[in-house]
This record gives structure tokens, C-alpha cells and sequence, in this order.
């Protein structure tokens, strides 16, 4: 897939593959917090957004993203994926399974900001729980759980060349 876009009458958001990671959505520090979460995902996408409101426009791109990394999930991805990232006084845990059933559990000191993973952990079908086990400063605990679910994440897509489940693949069809 070269490019998924998503445009409502509130957004319009265009992530695409890129030879480098680069975000634009007028927003600063989330655009900072989708840099590291590319970077630490290895992910190398190019996300422009923009929107009327800054809840819309991050939860869109949140749908976005997690509906970008479900399409390009390999069938033999490893899975599962468990990281932990201490930042000074902070430190999180992001466990997360890839397996196509979505859930998400985990709150961040910021309303839209656990919008924003459950957003992304629905549209992509991956379980994600996210667990802040210390820390006062926002900053470090929103960077740092975007780090250690970017982390988590690579890891369960790591393409290991098997399917690592008892079911097998998961084959979905529609007919029209």
C-alpha cells in the first residue's frame, strides 16, 4: 500500500510510506510523540494532518495509523510484543498482542491522549495495555508510552516467518 488517506468533513489525513519518518499536523508536541512512536515502531511513514479541532484531528489520525498497521501486518508477524521504557522519575509498560482482537487498557495522564491509543489499538485489532507504573512528569509519561508501545509493536510485527497461533492465519473474505 503506497499511501491510506482519511478525510471527513472535520480531517484529512494521509499517511504514506517514506525513506524517512516525518509528521505535520500543526499540533507540535504531538507531532513530536508520532515521531518517536514511528521511530521506535520502526515505522518509516509520512503523516500530514490537519482539522478543525485538536480532538478530531488526533483521533483521526490515531484511526488512521492503527487502520495503516493492520493492512500492512504480515500474516507471520511474531505477535506479541511487551516493552518498558523508564524516563527520570517515569516508567511504563506497553504489553500488546497483534492477533486481530481489539482492546485496549491503560490510562495517561491525559483524557485525549488514552483516547488517542485506544483509537489506535481498535482500528489496528491489536490488544494493547498500557501501564503507568511511576512518574508525575506528563511529558515523560506520554513520550515514554509512546515509546514502549512503538517498541511493543515492533516487535509483534517482526515478520519471523511463522504464524504463532494454534488457529493459524486468520482469512477473511467478502462478497458482494
Amino acid at each position: 500500500m503506497k499511501a491510506l488517506i482519511r478525510e471527513t468533513k472535520e480531517t484529512h489525513v494521509r499517511i504514506a510510506r517514506a525513506k524517512v519518518a516525518r509528521v505535520s499536523t500543526g499540533l507540535p508536541f504531538y507531532d513530536h510523540m508520532l515521531a518517536v512512536f514511528l521511530r521506535y515502531a520502526d515505522l518509516p511513514l509520512s503523516i500530514e494532518a490537519k482539522g478543525d479541532l485538536r480532538h478530531h484531528l488526533m483521533e483521526d489520525v490515531a484511526i488512521t495509523l492503527g487502520g495503516y498497521v493492520r493492512r500492512v501486518m504480515p500474516a507471520t508477524a511474531a505477535r506479541y510484543g511487551e516493552r518498558s521504557i523508564p524516563m527520570d522519575d517515569t516508567l511504563v509498560r506497553a504489553v500488546l498482542d497483534a492477533g486481530g482482537r481489539p482492546f485496549f487498557r491503560g490510562k495517561l495522564p491525559s483524557q485525549l491522549y488514552t483516547h488517542w491509543f485506544r483509537s489506535f489499538a481498535f482500528e489496528a485489532g491489536i490488544t494493547l495495555h498500557l501501564d503507568v507504573l511511576r512518574g508525575d512528569d506528563r511529558h515523560h509519561i506520554l513520550e515514554a508510552a509512546f515509546k514502549a508501545t512503538g517498541l511493543a509493536l515492533a516487535q509483534a510485527l517482526r515478520d519471523d516467518g511463522r504464524v504463532f497461533s494454534t488457529k493459524g492465519t486468520v482469512a477473511w473474505t467478502e462478497e458482494p
